[in-house]
């Protein structure tokens, strides 16, 4: 793995990155601060994000471990998904990628607690980004299953979350990952596996040219039309 501002080898890429989220004031209150009519205190989060089509096309040109090396050092804009959850690629390496996740109240479900939407979205990006890190320059993927076991609820006595994928099995055209996602002092949260389905790149066809007739008129569909 490589730190930041070192030396980049062919063999081994890898950073450690700061997390990129939204610009936000999220659970800027305190739980349960009320204000001076005794009325809960109101919070409010700002995201703002970038056009994410400039991201998608600069990944058509990049092998996915220098895409997501991109995004994880900021020459890349994240995806909006990341401001709005404020979740951030800090690690990657080939086949491994970990996401970090400032725990909020914006992620509270009703109850007091993450959804467990984000337990799966925080994985599902998790996992995708390692089989992400695998592809070669051209190729794609897609998630076909996803399968997310949440053994312990996450709360704001949890800061801050990791979540890591690492491919399991890699093939031409299916890959199995596997995700963790584990609070600072290693306690187990949620743990997920997922099989993607892999697409290569398309060769560049040349459009054929058509026939004419003496008139000039194109023969193409046997009318000239």
């Amino acid at each position: 793995m490589r730190e930041l501002g070192t030396p980049m080898t062919e063999t081994a890429k890898s950073v450690v990155a700061p997390p990129v989220g939204a610009a936000s004031s999220g659970g800027a209150s305190p739980a349960g601060e009320s204000g001076e009519s005794g009325s809960p205190a109101s919070r409010r989060r700002d995201v703002t994000w970038e056009d994410p089509l400039v991201g998608a096309a600069l990944a058509r040109d990049l092998s996915g471990l220098d895409y997501l090396l991109g995004i994880a050092e900021g020459r890349i804009p994240p995806p909006p998904i990341a401001a709005l959850l404020g979740m951030s690629i800090v690690r990657v390496e080939p086949g491994q990628v970990t996401f970090g996740l400032d725990v909020g109240e914006h992620l509270y479900n009703p109850i007091g607690s993450v959804h467990g939407g984000v337990f799966c979205t925080l994985l599902d990006s998790a996992m995708g980004c390692a089989v992400h890190s695998s592809l070669d320059r051209g190729q794609a993927f897609t998630t076909l299953e996803l399968k997310v076991n949440i053994v312990k609820p996450l709360t704001l006595n949890t800061p801050s979350v990791a979540a890591t994928g690492q491919v399991i099995s890699g093939g031409r055209r299916v890959v199995t990952a596997s995700g963790q996602i584990t609070g600072p002092d290693g306690t187990l949260y949620a743990h997920a596996s997922t099989t993607c389905l892999v697409f290569e790149p398309r060769p560049t066809q040349e459009k054929p040219a058509q026939r004419k007739e003496p008139s000039g008129r194109s023969a193409e569909n046997g009318h000239g039309r």
